[in-house]
């Protein structure tokens, strides 16, 4: 739980407050490791004892303040105490005039990990949003026992960071919001004052340069809670996604038949490694499930965006394509507790009822090694199902139809996009043919609702269906006849 508070008539000098590992418990009841990109716990180099450049006397704890875009902007002001970050959200920011005291809400210690911690933390998850340093260094205490005096309700430091210097007071009013107490933050008259001094004239980070929403649009490493405390901060992909490690490649093609992957945080028990999914071609070796592994973990922070928050349905061919494939759309019991899942409440009797939704790397190696070749995410939102964001066209070969017919099928559909101004996306789709995903603009729910990726949904469908049936007729028996809106559950 958070640092016990006492009340000012209690003795401020009693024995020492929790370990750092009690202080934290709220901290982590409060979270989801797995899915947010937070440390948990651990004291990191840097911390106090080491030289700090912003220490005149070349060590000293460490503060450090974050400004956090969550549910509303506010400014985390952390002080380094007994082993933990003692933590306050100052709505307004603090500031170096005298004359200005800023709310600061005292709420729970933070692991030291958290010190420099730059990035974005997942929407939905507590403290959901992007952080930047906004300020960081060194402190100083004119209290011999700073933990006494929090719990006593007055606080009086001095700061040795890049934009806040000089001596501050941190006050506890006896008010309350919600379960949190709150405190006043206030400069005192020294030699570092600043009249009408604002926090947002300085949006940058003392770290990287960057402001909030230059951090959030491109953020460039993610803390893995899951991970230790060495090896939590990994490179980000193109879209936003941690990237696979060399180790964790290296491990996979270490095992024989099976083995415990632990891949991207999670430990997956992968099987039948080198059973062979894709024949030889000409001059090629076999592709087997050890490559399709490989291959799925590697693409997975390219394709993630396409695929996080939409139920998928897994076209699986177990035995590979020499073999019947089948469609697999109910999550089965024996996934693993941390897999995303939907539960779809407009599902008929007998229809699919819980659908996994890839949002994270890890469930993406686990549909592959679940044997699914294909990926169908649905054109809608799970949040929002009967709101299809896509468009889908779907360019499927009849019987006599040669590949050279379909990719020109494919391409008159490309240029009649571009006459349009709009922008269509292929993706190839079981043996030989295609599918066009065209974003669009949500409108007026869809009347197929709940029934997997569609086609040509609501309104949208008059237009795309006559509009690809004319593509389709100018080049004669290259595709199926009609567009369809049937189910595909």
């Amino acid at each position: 739980m958070a640092r016990e508070r006492h009340t000012p008539d209690q003795d401020a000098t009693a024995e020492a407050g929790p370990a750092p590992e009690e202080a934290l418990r709220t901290y982590r009841r409060m979270r989801d490791f797995g899915r947010t990109p937070e440390p948990s716990g651990k004291a990191p180099e840097g911390s106090a004892g080491d030289d700090s450049p912003d220490d005149p006397a070349g060590s000293g704890p460490v503060f450090v303040v974050q400004r956090h875009r969550a549910t509303r902007r506010h400014y985390d002001f952390r002080l380094e105490v007994d082993g933990v970050l003692a933590s306050w959200a100052v709505p307004k920011g603090p500031s170096l005039d005298p004359e200005v005291r800023r709310l600061a809400i005292h709420v729970e210690d933070h692991p030291m990990e958290y010190l420099h911690f730059e990035g974005v933390i997942p929407e939905g998850e507590y403290g959901g949003g992007d952080v930047i340093v906004w300020d960081t260094g060194t402190w100083e205490s004119h209290d011999d026992d700073p933990a006494a005096a929090i719990r006593a309700g007055t606080l009086h430091v001095r700061l040795h960071g890049e934009k806040l210097r000089g001596e501050f007071m941190l006050v506890r009013t006896g008010r309350q919001e919600g379960d949190k107490e709150q405190w006043l933050l206030f400069h005192k008259q020294d030699e570092h004052v600043e009249e009408g001094w604002d926090a947002e004239d300085f949006p940058r980070s003392v770290l990287s340069g960057r402001t909030n929403e230059e951090v959030r649009a491109d953020p460039e490493r993610v803390w893995r809670s899951d991970l230790p405390a060495n090896r939590a901060s990994v490179e980000v992909g193109d879209g936003g996604v941690a990237v696979v490690a060399d180790e964790e490649l290296a491990a996979l093609d270490g095992f024989g038949e099976a083995g415990s992957w632990e891949v991207f945080g999670r430990t997956l028990k992968v099987t039948n490694l080198d059973k062979v999914l894709f024949p030889a071609r000409e001059g090629e070796e076999p592709v087997t499930k050890r490559d399709l592994l490989r291959y799925a973990a590697q693409v997975a922070p390219t394709v993630l965006p396409y695929l996080r928050g939409r139920a998928l349905n897994m076209h699986r061919f177990p035995d590979g394509v020499g073999s019947n494939g089948f469609w697999h759309k109910e999550l089965p019991g024996h996934a693993p507790e941390w897999i995303g899942r939907w539960d779809n409440p407009d599902a008929d009797p007998g229809e699919t009822r819980t659908y996994l939704v890839v949002d994270e790397p890890a469930a993406l190696v686990w549909v592959a090694n679940f044997g699914a070749l294909e990926w169908h995410p649905w054109t809608s939102p799970t949040e929002a199902p009967d709101r299809p964001s896509y468009v889908m066209f779907d360019i499927d070969p009849g019987e006599e139809t040669t590949w050279e017919q379909t990719v020109e099928l494919a391409r008159l559909h490309r240029t009649a996009l571009d006459h349009m101004e709009v922008r269509g996306y292929p993706k190839v789709t079981g043996r030989r043919g295609f599918q066009v995903w065209v974003p669009i603009r949500r409108g007026r729910p869809s009347r197929t609702r709940g029934r997997g990726p569609r086609r040509c949904p609501g309104a949208s469908g008059r237009w795309c269906r006559t509009w690809s049936a004319g593509a389709g007729r100018s080049r004669s028996g290259a595709g199926s006849r009609g567009w369809t809106t049937r189910r595909t559950r």
